[in-house]
Formats: structure tokens, C-alpha cells, sequence
């Protein structure tokens, strides 16, 4: 287990639908979210890998159109309708399963929006209930897929944005080129930097990023022995939407 670096003054982390940056990994989530009155059953599974954005984009479409915002891991008994539709986060770690089946039942019933959300296809969810591992089966999924350079090199300038901090586009790039490709991972490197300079009270630079994130790195099997990586993505590709 990696240790975690106890940061000062966090950021909260912004949902607003304005923050999406659009790419080709997200197309699909994007287009399917838009339009949930032509979702099959009146349901929609988004899944994918950590860090890729799921819980952004459901949040932006749960502000747009007033869905019920529900954990999963907590979900339990019997709930009442919710007629602009819920979404059920960590769908995938629900702990009590009829509870699940009766709200899919209830939405189905009712014809209320249900979006679920998790890390694998519903069908690969380790369900006991049969008749919910049947309606998850029948539920239309759709994916968030690995992102690409110019996702990640928007995410990272986002980070950045979001702390007020000024990086030289060299800096963004020598970071791109050994941070694991993810905006969790991205996230927090970047608040780790800003604890750092803090602390140095100087600006980021490469130097300063080395020191910084070497052992944090580490915890992931990245170490940096090289000066000269290969191609690196260009910070400036992609404008935030």
C-alpha cells in the first residue's frame, strides 16, 4: 500500500458539465448521456477503468437533468421514486442486491431514468441475485475508453488551472511522459507538486517534479532513469471545453 502525502488546503474537485473536455475515449459516454430518452428500458450502464472520468460526466448529466444521486456501496431497502430518474455510483459495489433489483424494478415500472455506473460491463458484475444478474444483462452498457495524449495533456493543464499555478509546457510534458494515464493519478501528482512548491516556495520545475513525485512514483513501478524520453504529448493539442 502506498502511503498517502497528507496535502494542505485541498481543491474541490469540479463537476461542472463546462470542465468536460471532449475525446474520442469519451465520445460515446458523451453522446448516450445526452439523449437518455432513447436509453432501451429507460436505463444506461457507463463503466470503465478508474480515473477515466465516469463520475464527471454522470454528475454534468445529473445537474442537467435533475437525476437522484445514489452510492451504491450505501444503497439499501426500499426507496421512493424519483420521477426525473436516479444514478447509482459504484453500482458495480452494491452491497444489497435487492435493493438494487427493486429500484431497477421500480424505475422499469415507472419508466424513470436509471444510470449505473462502474468499473466493468453489468454482465461481469459478481451478482448472486439471478433475476438482477438477468436485468443487468438486458440494461444497455456503454464504455469510457483509455485516454488519449490530448485528453490527458488537457486534464493536466486543467490541474493546474484549478490551483492557479503556472507550469511551463516542457515541465507538463516531462510529467506526461511517466505519470500513469489516468486523472486520478494526474490529480493528485499535481497536488503534490503544489504542496512541494509550497513548501520550497519556488515554481515547478523538472527538477523540482523528480524530487517530488520519485518515491510516490515508485509506488507504481515508474522510475525515472532517463533525461531523453521519447515522444512526448504536446501540452497545447487540446482547449478545455
Amino acid at each position: 500500500m502506498m502511503r498517502q502525502l497528507a496535502l494542505p488546503l485541498p481543491v474541490a474537485a469540479s463537476f461542472d458539465a463546462r470542465d468536460v473536455i471532449a475525446d474520442s475515449s469519451n465520445e460515446a459516454a458523451r453522446s448516450w448521456l445526452a439523449k437518455p430518452a432513447v436509453w432501451p428500458l429507460a436505463r444506461l450502464a457507463l463503466f470503465g477503468e478508474a480515473g477515466l472520468g465516469k463520475t464527471h460526466l454522470a454528475r454534468a448529466a445529473a445537474a442537467r437533468f435533475g437525476w437522484r444521486w445514489l452510492d451504491g456501496m450505501g444503497l439499501r431497502g426500499l426507496l421512493p421514486p424519483a420521477p426525473q430518474g436516479s444514478v447509482v455510483d459504484d453500482a458495480d459495489c452494491v452491497a444489497d442486491e435487492a435493493a438494487l433489483l427493486h429500484l431497477i424494478n421500480l424505475c422499469a415500472e415507472r419508466q424513470e431514468t436509471l444510470l449505473l455506473i462502474g468499473r466493468e460491463a453489468p454482465a461481469r458484475w459478481p451478482i448472486r441475485l439471478p433475476d438482477l444478474a438477468s436485468r443487468l444483462r438486458a440494461t444497455q452498457a456503454v464504455s469510457i475508453g483509455a485516454p488519449s495524449d490530448a485528453l490527458l495533456c488537457g486534464l493536466l493543464a486543467k490541474f493546474f488551472a484549478d490551483r492557479q499555478l503556472r507550469v511551463e509546457p516542457e515541465v507538463q510534458a516531462w510529467l506526461l511522459a511517466r505519470l500513469p494515464r489516468n486523472a486520478a493519478s494526474l490529480a493528485e501528482a499535481v497536488a503534490r507538486l503544489d504542496h512541494a512548491a509550497l513548501g520550497m516556495g519556488g515554481r515547478i520545475t523538472r527538477p523540482l517534479a523528480r524530487l517530488a513525485l520519485a518515491e510516490w512514483l515508485e509506488g507504481y513501478g515508474i522510475y525515472d532513469d532517463s533525461e531523453t524520453p521519447g515522444r512526448l504529448p504536446s501540452p497545447s493539442l487540446t482547449p478545455l471545453l
